[in-house]
């Protein structure tokens, strides 16, 4: 993969409200920030992947490659579709969460208690590509991806992490961009 390629990072703070803010970032491989972009998603919603779209059609750049997205169950159980994300946007989907986990089906079922949002969550969760796990700066993260074989995310994932970080960057300048948003929408209210 070419140093210029061009991926959209996109990660989450998660909100003290209704909704969380998330972060977009546009970075050639070789580290340049080119872009921004910055949505909303509903806490303990089901608009995660309709608003992820919604970001990258206003980016409206054709020069991305790949869509890297930091986890797949964000603002409270608001879990991502990575196959619609794909074929909404075009781009080769891969999530990327940094912990081991036997899954959410327990947490799901611990932490929402109205049935019917738990078996949606358990049926979005269900449909998620498989997760897998590669190895990055000797530390392991977990890929799921849509729009592009494993070998490919794989490459993507480690040509986007510098060596001294386990996080790729675009999914660390993201969410340090969200982060920054949220504190000044918390800070000036009418913002």
């Amino acid at each position: 993969m070419k140093p210029g390629t061009r991926v959209l990072g996109i990660a989450e703070s998660f909100g003290a409200d209704e909704s969380s803010t998330l972060g977009g970032v546009v970075m050639t491989c070789s580290g340049r920030v080119d872009d921004f972009v910055f949505g909303r998603c509903t806490v303990g919603g089901t608009d995660i992947s309709e608003s992820i779209i919604e970001m990258v059609e206003r980016l409206d750049r054709e020069d991305i490659r790949f869509l890297l997205i930091a986890g797949v169950a964000l603002a409270w159980y608001n879990i991502i579709d990575l196959e619609a994300i794909h074929a909404e946007t075009a781009l080769p989907t891969i999530a990327v969460t940094f912990e081991a986990s036997d899954g959410l089906e327990t947490a799901i079922e611990e932490n929402i208690d109205d049935r019917s949002t738990m078996e949606d969550r358990h049926e979005r969760y269900a449909r998620l590509p498989p997760r897998r796990a590669v190895t990055v700066n000797k530390t392991t993260l977990y890929l799921r991806e849509a729009g592009c074989r494993p070998s490919e995310a794989d490459e993507v994932i480690i040509q986007c992490t510098e060596s001294v970080d386990a996080r790729p960057a675009p999914l660390r300048v993201a969410r340090l961009a969200a982060r920054a948003v949220d504190a000044y929408r918390t800070t000036n209210a009418n913002a």
